[in-house]
């Protein structure tokens, strides 16, 4: 692994796989506010994805008035958030029983109202604002292939009931008995399953909706623009100067929404913030799959890792088209190879076919005959950062002045970017602390202590076992 985490992650590369939402792209793909790049701005965010598009909004909808301009390397939101299964999801019961261990309650319990907060925030700001994204709000479910899995999750429930309270919203969970779960979900050949509330969008729309509201406040928004290095301004005290190909930009505050490219603008982190290349696919329904699809966004526990599968509701695109990713611990050396990788102009071959294969299996003979055009219907990769200690690193850069940064959201960034640009910005601003501390936890604010951690591994992330002890049987 330590081979790996020292790979340079390099600028995004050109010529990306096409994912299943950014066709067709929107009228915001290649979208320059100005012809010419501005010399001089107040704000500069890197990275139009669901980071960097949140912090541009929430920055632009402040009372005093500021530039901004947002770059991002290739086309609009192109990076992880446009490659993702559109799964908004918490799954707080992972992490539970670590989190109480290592940070105490009162942490743990920040870290899950966070991510459930913001999983709600997502789809209300949706439906406020009128952001067509095909959000959907309901429950998913966990289905457990090892028994390991099925009693460590018993554990962290009750932990999780135990912390928030039994009534709380975000401690909502109903077990099912294998027998229930195949009447209910259809999922056969299982050990039982979990039930608790999430939701599902295209992200890639939810993110076009951002730009097009911050670009009515004014967001500056250049495409196709890649920041090639940063450097402190020499010829005063205060700010940055962003170097592209189209020229460099003198700005008083930059802001870092570059996820698993972070180190190539900021190398200190390299190490500290490590890519992972991951797969999504697109798969049209057996035959034996309900018309207007599945009830609810699934995930597929087995002892070392899990798939995630994201149904398409009714009245979208391909409705019924199932959308399922993962498997790179089915590949050889546990996919030790997607780690440091950010080639996202090609899909592992093994893994592609691992995930086409899967859905049939998870279902078995609820899932009838494959459709005649074939199951297939796109496959794809992007590029997700994860840190040393498992958590988002979040606040001003240690011994940079005007450097900020919001990255590394160990793949879970649809319960988390949202809600973490609100937070930075409210650092940035220098808002009231005490607020601050009593919603955002500590474990996620940069410091320097955190930077002197290089990544060993997983921990406390959404694609990673409750237990590391585990040992994969696949």
């Amino acid at each position: 692994m330590e081979e790996r985490a020292s790979i340079p992650p390099g600028l995004p590369r050109p010529n990306p796989t096409v994912s299943y939402w950014q066709d067709p792209p929107s009228h915001l793909a290649n979208h320059r506010t100005t012809p010419d790049l501005p010399k001089t701005t107040d704000i500069l965010v890197i990275g139009s994805g669901i980071t960097g598009s949140s912090l541009a909004y929430n920055i632009l909808n402040q009372p005093s008035p500021h530039s901004v301009l947002l770059l991002e390397a290739r086309t609009a939101c192109s990076g992880a958030t446009g490659r993702n299964g559109g799964h908004t999801k918490c799954a707080s019961y992972r992490d539970i029983l670590g989190n109480v261990r290592d940070l105490g309650e009162e942490e743990a319990a920040k870290i899950m109202r966070l991510q459930y907060n913001t999983m709600r925030a997502i789809h209300a700001f949706a439906r406020e604002h009128g952001i067509q994204c095909d959000s959907v709000q309901g429950d998913t479910v966990d289905v457990f292939y090892d028994q390991g899995q099925v009693e460590k999750a018993r554990k962290a429930v009750a932990e999780i009931k135990r912390v928030l309270g039994e009534k709380d919203p975000a401690a909502r969970y109903i077990f099912y008995s294998a027998e229930e779960t195949e009447k209910k979900f259809l999922a056969q050949g299982s050990l039982g399953s979990l039930q608790y509330e999430a939701g599902s969008l295209s992200a890639y729309k939810f993110v076009i909706g951002v730009l097009d509201l911050a670009l009515k406040k004014d967001l500056n928004l250049q495409t196709t623009t890649p920041a090639l290095k940063i450097a402190r301004n020499e010829d005063c005290q205060e700010g940055w100067t962003v170097y592209t190909p189209r020229g460099e930009v003198k700005v008083k505050k930059l802001l870092l929404a570059t996820n698993g490219y972070t180190a190539h603008l900021y190398p200190t982190l390299q190490g500290v913030i490590v890519p992972l290349r991951g797969h999504m696919t697109a798969q049209r329904p057996g035959s034996g799959i309900p018309k207007e699809g599945l009830g609810g966004t699934y995930s597929f526990i087995y002892d070392s890792n899990y798939e995630y599968m994201i149904p398409r509701p009714p009245g979208s695109k391909f409705a019924g088209d199932i959308m399922i990713g993962g498997g790179a611990a089915r590949a050889p050396n546990e996919g030790l190879f997607e780690w440091g990788e950010t080639d996202d102009t090609t899909t592992d071959d093994f893994i592609r076919s691992y995930l086409e294969d899967c859905t049939k299996k998870y279902f078995g003979t609820n899932w009838g005959e494959d459709d005649p055009e074939g199951r297939l219907r796109k496959a794809w990769t992007g590029v997700m950062g994860f840190s040393a200690d498992g958590f988002p690193l979040v606040g001003q850069v240690p011994g940079e002045e005007d450097l900020y940064i919001a990255a590394s959201f160990q793949g879970n960034g649809m319960v988390l970017c949202f809600e973490i640009a609100r937070a930075l910005v409210a650092i940035m601003n220098k808002e009231d602390e005490k607020e601050l501390n009593r919603w955002f936890p500590k474990a996620f604010r940069m410091t320097s202590e955190r930077t002197k951690h290089k990544f060993q591994g997983k921990l406390h992330s959404k694609v990673s076992p409750m237990d590391l002890e585990l040992k994969s049987q696949g």
